[in-house]
C-alpha cells in the first residue's frame, strides 16, 4: 500500500484530498506547514508528496527543493489555487513530477498520483538493478602511489600463473581486493573464487568447513557436506587470516597442497582437487612460527610469491583519489547530488593517522557526506572525522560547547547526527550574534529551514 503525504495549510483541501486517496486504499498523512512536512519526509518513507505552493512560513517551492535534497527519488505533485504556466514550469525545473490546480479534478488527480507512484517504483527498481550490476564487478585497486603501482605490476605478472601467493598487511588495507584481482586476471577466472575467513570459523569446525564431512562423522553431521576446497575445484580458494588457523587444520592444508588431494572429515576416500591457493594475514607469520603457532613447512608452501599491502598512512598520495571515488559512490548510493571535497579537506584527511586504513577512510567519507553541507570542508573533517574511534574533541569548530564529544555516548547514528547538527547550528548562531539571516546564508540553507531547526532543537540565545 502506497504511503502519501499531503502538505497544505488549508484544512478543507487536506480533508478532501485525504478522503479521495483513502477511498482508493492509499495510506495518507497530512500536515499544515512545510517545516513539519520536511521533518515527516525525513523520518518516514513516503512514496509520494502532494504539496501546496502558497503556504505561510515556508512555501511549497522551498519544501520541494529541501525535500528532494532529503529524498531525491521522492515524487512531488505540486498543487496551487493560483496556477499558471510559469509556476508549473518552475516547479518542473525544481524537480516536481507534475503540477495540478485547485480545486483538483478527481480523475486527473488519481491518474497523476498513479503515474507518479509507478514512476517512483521504476526508479527504485532501476537503482536496485544498478547496485546489483556494480556489486558483480570487482572494484579497481585505486591509487597511484609507488606501493600501489608495484602491487598492480606484481598482480599482472603473477596472476596468469598458478603460483601460490601470500598477501600481508594490516586490517582494512585491501588484502581481499588484491586476492580477487589475482583470480580475476588468472586463467582460472571463469572458475569459482571461494573465500574463507579462517578467523571467523571456530577451530573445531574449520576442518569440516575446508574439507567437508561425511554423514554421521560427528553428532551434528546429519548429512554429507562438500568443503570449500571441493567447491573451489577448477578455480581459486582464498584463505583469509591464515595466521588464525588451528594446528590440526594447518597439517591438513599442507597435505592438500603437497598432494592436491583432500579427505572429508569422517571419510576415507581421497578426493583430487585442482585449486590455486591464495592466503592473507595481518600477523607476522615468522613470529608466529617462533612462538610455535604456525608451521614453518606450511609457511614456505604458501609464500611462493609475497605481496605486502602497505598501510594507508604510508601511501597518503592515494587518499585524494580514494576519497573522491568513495564520495562519488556513496552519493550515488544515497541518490544525492555528488558533494565536492575542498583541497583543504583533502589535506586534513592526509594528516590523520588512519589506523583503520581504507575501511576507516570510506567510513569517514560516508560520515562527512551525511553531516556536511554541499561542500566537504577542512572544518568538516576536523569536526566529524573521529579517526580510529578517538574521543571527539572539535577543533576550532565547537569551542564553546560544554564538554568533549564521546561517540560511545550515542547508541544510534541518528542521535549522534542530531546532536552534532545542534552543536553546529548553535555555534554558527552565536558566531553571528544570533542573526538568523546571516547564519542561514553562512551555512547555505533556507532561513525558514533554519528557524525550524532552532525550534526542533529548542535553541535559545544566552542572555
Amino acid at each position: 500500500m502506497a504511503k502519501i503525504l499531503i502538505i497544505d495549510d488549508e484544512r478543507a483541501i487536506r480533508s478532501t484530498l485525504r478522503e479521495i486517496l483513502e477511498y482508493e486504499d492509499f495510506k495518507v498523512d497530512d500536515i499544515d506547514n512545510g517545516a513539519d512536512g520536511l521533518q515527516m519526509i525525513k523520518n518516514i518513507d513516503y512514496d509520494l508528496v502532494l504539496c501546496d505552493i502558497k503556504m505561510n512560513r515556508m512555501d511549497g517551492m522551498e519544501v520541494l527543493t529541501e525535500g528532494l535534497m532529503l529524498k531525491p527519488d521522492l515524487p512531488f505533485i505540486m498543487i496551487s489555487g493560483h496556477g499558471t504556466v510559469e509556476t508549473a514550469v518552475e516547479a518542473s525545473k525544481k524537480g516536481a513530477y507534475d503540477f495540478i490546480s485547485k480545486p483538483p479534478d478527481l480523475n486527473k488527480l488519481l491518474i497523476t498520483v498513479r503515474n507518479a507512484l509507478e514512476r517512483g517504483n521504476l526508479v527504485t527498481e532501476a537503482k536496485v538493478l544498478k547496485q546489483k550490476v556494480n556489486k558483480s564487478k570487482t572494484r579497481e585497486i585505486l591509487g597511484n602511489s609507488a606501493a600501489i603501482l608495484k602491487i598492480k605490476e606484481t598482480i599482472d605478472r603473477v596472476a596468469p600463473t598458478d603460483a601460490r601467493v601470500l598477501i600481508t598487511g594490516a586490517n582494512g588495507s585491501g588484502k581481499e581486493l588484491v586476492a580477487r584481482w589475482l583470480h580475476e586476471k588468472s586463467n582460472r577466472s571463469s572458475g569459482p573464487l571461494i573465500e574463507v575467513n579462517c578467523a571467523a570459523i571456530p577451530s573445531e569446525l574449520i576442518e569440516s568447513e575446508l574439507f567437508g564431512h561425511e554423514k554421521g562423522s560427528f553428532t551434528s553431521a546429519i548429512k554429507q557436506r562438500i568443503g570449500k576446497f571441493e567447491q573451489a575445484n577448477g578455480g581459486t580458494i582464498f584463505l583469509d587470516e591464515i595466521g588464525d588457523m588451528s594446528q590440526s587444520a594447518q597439517a591438513k592444508v599442507l597435505r592438500a597442497l603437497q598432494e592436491n588431494k583432500i579427505t572429508r572429515v569422517g571419510g576415507e576416500k581421497e578426493i583430487e582437487v585442482n585449486v590455486r591457493v591464495i592466503t592473507a594475514t595481518n600477523k607476522d607469520l615468522l613470529k608466529e612460527i617462533e612462538e610455535g603457532n604456525f608451521r614453518m613447512d606450511l609457511y614456505h608452501r604458501l609464500n611462493v610469491i609475497h605481496i605486502h599491502v602497505a598501510p594507508l598512512v604510508e601511501r597518503k598520495d592515494d587518499i585524494t583519489m580514494l576519497s573522491e571515488t568513495f564520495c562519488d559512490e556513496i552519493c550515488s548510493d544515497y541518490g544525492i547530488t555528488i558533494k565536492k571535497i575542498t583541497s583543504g579537506a583533502h589535506e586534513a584527511l592526509k594528516s590523520l593517522p588512519w589506523t583503520g586504513n581504507i575501511r576507516e577512510l570510506r567510513n569517514v567519507i560516508e560520515r562527512l557526506i551525511i553531516l556536511s553541507d554541499k561542500t566537504i570542508t577542512e572544518d568538516d573533517v576536523k569536526a566529524f572525522s573521529n579517526p580510529s574511534g578517538s574521543i571527539y574533541k572539535p577543533i576550532n569548530q565547537f569551542e564553546n560547547t560544554d564538554k568533549d564529544f564521546n561517540f560511545d555516548e550515542f547508541s544510534k547514528f541518528q542521535d549522534f547526527k542530531d546532536h552534532a547538527e545542534m552543536e553546529f547550528i548553535k555555534f554558527k548562531l552565536e558566531k553571528n550574534n544570533w542573526n538568523v539571516s546571516k547564519t542561514a546564508e553562512d551555512i547555505d540553507i533556507q532561513r525558514s529551514h533554519l528557524y525550524s531547526k532552532i525550534e526542533k532543537f529548542g535553541l535559545k540565545r544566552n542572555e
